[in-house]
């Protein structure tokens, strides 16, 4: 092996026997067209839905159920030491179960018993046995132990069973194996486990007739990367988003709004019991004082009507000053285009949260683009300065200052 195929992340797909094993094969093509080394690891039963030849020429490496197979290697041991993750897709609630009483009948069930990386299961069952009292003991004994369980998605299951038991789309499971990789050995400590966080994200729109309405640029892409990081520090998240074309981050729960009320609603009813917010969302100050029930029509030779704004709700403002819960953290998100740290630091002191994320916003900054960078301002007068990089670096860094202030309300 020479040293460029060392330095491959080395990466363990576990695969058990759910219809949702051929979705699975979508998520190896990403991790080895990405670099990574990828071992497949099925259950025998993962093998009626996806072949042994399927997974070996998709990988590039041998893909066995038996630890009698390759002896000499001792597999069952080997497997699961020399990795740097180990994700386990389907995870179904038999392989849930067996993780969780230590069980290894199997070369995959050996392989979690050997494995000192972090491991990451993504549960795709029906909805009835998602939600069984002995499935979801099982869940909580693996995330006490520190493995990461994902929620599932909601959606078509087998037949004509719709409901949460879905595996997350496999982009977005790549996704979180990826930010998993690059928080390297601090993916273990999983800061935000036990913790409910709220991320708001996306722009929203406030109509003036059926057809038109008032809105910006944002894409909605650093409060995604928010909440995508939450999840691999092991947060339950929900995602109250507005208008954006994103797919659901995996592990996520979506609550999907429209307008800065219907967002102000949402965003207090789930900070009831969240441990933190976050609020990246692009929230418009102001909507149309009128709305116009049939579509405004052009007259030639008249200028159009003024259109009178109001104030929408300020949602930072009132999370801050009315806390759900004692020790909820609160951030917010300033875009600004002028005098920018003056500005951001006025706009903390005058909403009241804990910490403040001001960027500077224009033509390919910010809205849109894979990258950003910030200042964090924080109450205690502390400021974070984040390079230009991707959004998932500023959101990792945001939770690097959110997770202290957690630990400390606890003591």
């Amino acid at each position: 092996m020479d040293k460029r195929e060392r330095e491959r992340p080395r990466v363990v797909l576990g695969v058990s026997g759910g219809i949702a094993a051929y979705k699975a094969c979508e998520l190896l093509r990403r991790l080895t067209e990405s670099g990574h080394d990828v071992r497949v690891v099925p259950t025998a039963s993962a093998l009626h839905f996806v072949g042994e030849a399927t997974w070996s020429a998709l990988s590039g490496n041998p893909a066995g159920t038996e630890v009698w197979e390759s002896v000499h290697e001792v597999p069952h041991v080997r497997i699961g030491q020399a990795a740097d993750l180990v994700v386990v897709a389907p995870a179904t609630a038999d392989m849930l179960a067996k993780a969780a009483h230590g069980l290894a009948d199997d070369l995959l069930t050996n392989t979690l018993l050997t494995a000192r990386c972090p491991v990451i299961f993504a549960p795709a069952m029906h909805t009835e046995m998602w939600e069984n009292p002995a499935t979801q003991e099982n869940v909580a004994t693996l995330r006490r132990r520190g493995a990461l369980v994902i929620e599932p998605a909601v959606g078509r299951l087998t037949g004509v069973d719709t409901g949460k038991g879905r595996l997350p789309d496999p982009a977005e499971i790549f996704e979180l194996c990826r930010r998993v990789l690059v928080r390297g050995p601090r993916a273990a400590e999983q800061d935000l486990a036990g913790r409910h966080v709220v991320v708001s994200a996306g722009g929203t729109r406030e109509p003036l007739d059926p057809v038109r309405y008032l809105g910006n640029r944002s894409s909605g892409k650093q409060g995604y990367a928010l909440a995508r990081t939450a999840v691999a520090r092991g947060a339950r998240v929900t995602l109250v988003a507005g208008n954006t074309e994103l797919p659901d981050p995996a592990g996520v729960d979506v609550i999907r709004v429209g307008t800065a009320r219907q967002l102000h609603e949402a965003v207090l009813k789930a900070a009831a019991e969240a441990d933190a917010v976050v609020m990246a969302a692009a929230v418009a100050d102001f909507r149309p004082a009128v709305y116009t029930t049939g579509k405004i029509k052009k007259i030639d030779g008249q200028e159009p009507e003024p259109v009178t704004l109001v104030r929408n709700p300020d949602i930072l403002a009132e999370l801050s000053a009315e806390r759900a819960r004692p020790g909820q953290v609160v951030v917010g998100f300033a875009a600004e285009t002028d005098d920018v740290l003056a500005n951001g630091r006025a706009k903390l002191a005058r909403k009241g949260c804990d910490l403040l994320v001001v960027n500077e916003v224009g033509e390919h900054k910010a809205f849109g683009s894979a990258g950003n960078e910030a200042v964090i301002l924080a109450a205690d007068g502390t400021e974070t300065p984040v390079p230009y990089g991707p959004k998932e670096d500023l959101a990792d860094t945001v939770w690097d200052l959110v997770a202290p202030r957690l630990a400390d309300t606890d003591r």
